[in-house]
């Protein structure tokens, strides 16, 4: 092979190398994104069920939607974490509270 034409192929193949990945690591944050936001759901839901939802759990949720309905799927992802988080928290909290005993004159 000719020196040009093997640094013809290499300027191709970095070309189509560097138009795939972008879209490729976007796929990888879409994927993350939707498995965090199923988690985040599940929780929220876990959380509801023993009245454990913190207030703030559905905004994050939404606002994770919107942000990833407009392609930030880091953002997405990272909202939808903090809701799991949160929620997870609320469910344990509520389950702590439960058992917990108020002194009478706080009643």
């Amino acid at each position: 092979m000719t020196h040009k034409l093997m640094m013809a192929i290499l300027c191709a193949g970095t070309l189509m190398l560097t138009t795939a990945g972008p879209s490729m690591a976007q796929e990888d944050e879409k994927a993350a994104f939707e498995k965090t936001l199923a988690e985040a759901k599940a929780a929220q839901k876990q959380a509801a069920s023993v009245g454990g939802e913190w207030r703030d759990v559905g905004n994050m949720l939404k606002d994770a939607a919107k942000a990833a309905e407009s392609g930030d799927y880091k953002a997405a992802t990272k909202l939808a974490q903090t809701a799991k988080s949160q929620s997870e928290l609320g469910y344990e909290q509520s389950l702590q509270q439960k058992s917990a005993r108020m002194e009478d004159y706080i009643k």
